[in-house]
């Protein structure tokens, strides 16, 4: 498969390049065509050399004049040629560059909510951005050489056995013995610290983004040094593939540029031992000119090929980890969606499992929340609850068992019916880098600013609102204002407020907030939750007391069920976690009060 992949880079390209696919093989073409004409003028030079040197005494320059106009003329026909081919090869690099990223964002547009939780912003970022910036170097830069680097040392070995194949065979010495170092380094343990390398470079360039993004929540919560230990160890990481990489080309890298740089020291006994046996000292002397010469190209081109064999390695893991992003299963749509009637939500027998994991998530659930009702889900955490919320949601489809929205499959929902349909608020909140206001109404069209104030009274986010200057048109996010988790919360349940959908998925909301923040995101959930359908995961019990029912989950399936009252007097799994939990909160109380008379 590897193999097959390398034959095919450029095919790999070519859906990408639109109505510009012929552009390459020209370029290709015209690359070819400077190679030849740069080649001309060594061969003039060496006719020169050789005229001037055999013919001192003659006054007659004519030949040397017509061979320094060709020399001249081929020169800058081959620069001109060449920049041809790179405009070709750039105008089909750029179509690449923008198709790669128009084709990420739409497949990023269909791709399942829930791939957003296993690809950071910072990651996606790297791969498509990154990776159409590398496809465009590679394709705009390197692919050009490609025919010269490859046509060009045919041409250069007929010259070199042309004029004088002894002196020749002499200047071949070093460049063999580079070509053969050239290819210790291009080996597979070369190609695998490559991969190695650029897998650091992704993890630590996807840390650094998020840390940024995340410091004020980071703050408010006094997690930094956590945090930053994660990106911390992601540069440590970097750091030693870079000094393990550097370490493995050192001895020969050193090596090759030595001998390339030493083809005088080749050509100068040969030349000595060439005219100890009677050659002329002047032809002699005019081919170790034309052989000094040209033996810098070949080094150059050697190290082209090098860098175009390394450059096709970074491109192919471009392509290869864009690939990997498009190939995450898209979300499919119904092409006949069904319209949603009820707003009732039901699991029937659902299995699901994340891929590549060993262990169901959800393992037979079953069960149903009417109209209007509030249903919880409690449990030890990795039990499922988080699953089952974003698969009523859709972020994923159950591999068994069916997910029902107002009894329609889920699968049968149009994607924007389904989400006019469902309020999310989650634990981990994102506020967009814009005004409160246009946070606050994002994804529904014509609020008007009697629901907007309502919305901020409900959500609890008046006094947020009161201590910006500039209100509701205060900027969040970079070059603007930054809030704490709690704030984000109650300006993200203002927006689910104002959205005002008839069904309400919550997933711990309020597991980061602070006790003021709590106690106000919790008023606020409760405004959010009235009269609507809603289905919660809570992790502090004396939150659910009053739901409507209680499902109890463990490992992926539902333990007990019940009102708070009866799961109580069925002295099973609830009754013990909420023994815990009244204890846990005791201790912390008693813990407090222990404090506070320390320092009374």
């Amino acid at each position: 498969m590897e193999k097959v992949k390398e034959r095919s880079l450029l095919k790999r390209f070519t859906p990408y390049m639109g109505n510009k696919k012929s552009l390459l093989p020209l370029a290709l073409v015209l690359s070819a065509l400077s190679a030849i004409l740069n080649m001309i003028p060594f061969v003039m030079v060496w006719y020169i050399t050789r005229e001037m040197l055999t013919n001192l005494e003659n006054k007659d320059m004519s030949n040397v004049t017509t061979y320094a106009w060709i020399a001249l003329g081929t020169a800058i026909a081959g620069v001109i040629v060449y920049f041809l081919g790179l405009m070709c090869s750039h105008l089909a690099a750029f179509r690449v560059e923008v198709g790669l990223q128009k084709v990420g964002m739409k497949k990023i547009m269909n791709m399942p909510l829930g791939f957003f939780d296993r690809h950071s912003s910072g990651k996606l970022r790297k791969i498509i951005n990154d990776g159409a910036g590398t496809t465009h170097t590679f394709l705009a830069h390197q692919l050009p050489d490609l025919a010269g680097t490859m046509l060009s040392p045919l041409i250069l070995l007929v010259l070199v056995f042309t004029m004088n194949w002894r002196m020749g065979l002499a200047s071949l010495v070093p460049i063999i013995l580079g070509f053969i170092t050239m290819k210790f380094m291009t080996s597979a343990k070369g190609k695998d610290f490559q991969k190695q390398y650029y897998d650091a470079l992704e993890e630590m360039s996807a840390e650094s983004v998020e840390y940024v993004r995340g410091i004020p929540v980071v703050k408010t919560f006094g997690q930094s040094i956590y945090s930053f230990k994660r990106f911390y160890s992601s540069i440590i990481r970097y750091k030693e593939m870079v000094h393990a990489y550097t370490l493995l080309w050192r001895s020969p890298m050193s090596f090759y540029t030595i001998i390339m740089q030493s083809a005088a020291f080749f050509l100068i006994p040969m030349g000595i031992l060439l005219i100890g046996n009677g050659d002329s000292i002047a032809l002699v002397l005019a081919d170790y000119i034309f052989y000094l010469l040209i033996s810098p190209i070949f080094t150059m081109l050697l190290m082209k090929s090098m860098h175009f064999q390394q450059n096709c390695m970074i491109a192919k893991q471009a392509i290869d980890r864009i690939d990997n992003l498009f190939s995450y299963p898209e979300m499919t749509y119904s092409t006949n969606p069904k319209p949603i009637k009820k707003h009732t939500i039901e699991f029937k027998d659902v299995v699901f499992a994340y891929e590549g994991a060993e262990k169901k998530a959800v393992n037979g659930v079953s069960f149903k929340v009417a109209e209007g009702e509030t249903i919880a889900l409690v449990g030890a955490s990795g039990g499922g609850k988080t699953s089952i919320v974003r698969l009523a949601a859709r972020f994923f489809d159950a591999q068994q068992g069916e997910v029902l929205i107002g009894d329609v499959n889920v699968k049968d929902i149009g994607k924007k019916d389904l989400m006019n349909h469902i309020s999310l608020v989650f634990q981990n909140t994102r506020l967009f880098k814009g005004t409160l206001k246009e946070n606050i109404v994002f994804g529904k069209d014509g609020v008007s600013n009697k629901n907007i104030e309502r919305a901020i009274d409900l959500s609890q986010s008046r006094t947020i609102t009161n201590e910006q200057k500039d209100g509701l048109e205060t900027v969040i996010g970079s070059k603007g204002t930054y809030l704490s988790g709690g704030e984000q919360q109650r300006i993200a349940l203002a927006r689910a407020i104002v959205k005002d959908a008839p069904i309400v998925l919550l997933d711990e909301a309020t597991a980061f907030a602070d006790p003021e923040n709590e106690h106000l995101i919790q008023k606020a959930l409760h405004e959010l939750s009235r009269g609507k359908t809603t289905l919660m995961i809570a992790h502090r019990l004396t939150s659910v007391k009053n739901v409507d029912r209680i499902l109890v989950i463990s490992e992926g399936q539902i333990e007990e069920q019940g009102t708070h009252d009866e799961l109580i007097a069925k002295d099973g799994l609830y009754k013990v976690m909420w023994d815990e939990y009244q204890q846990s909160v005791a201790w912390k109380i008693s813990h407090q009060d222990k404090e506070e008379d320390k320092y009374a």
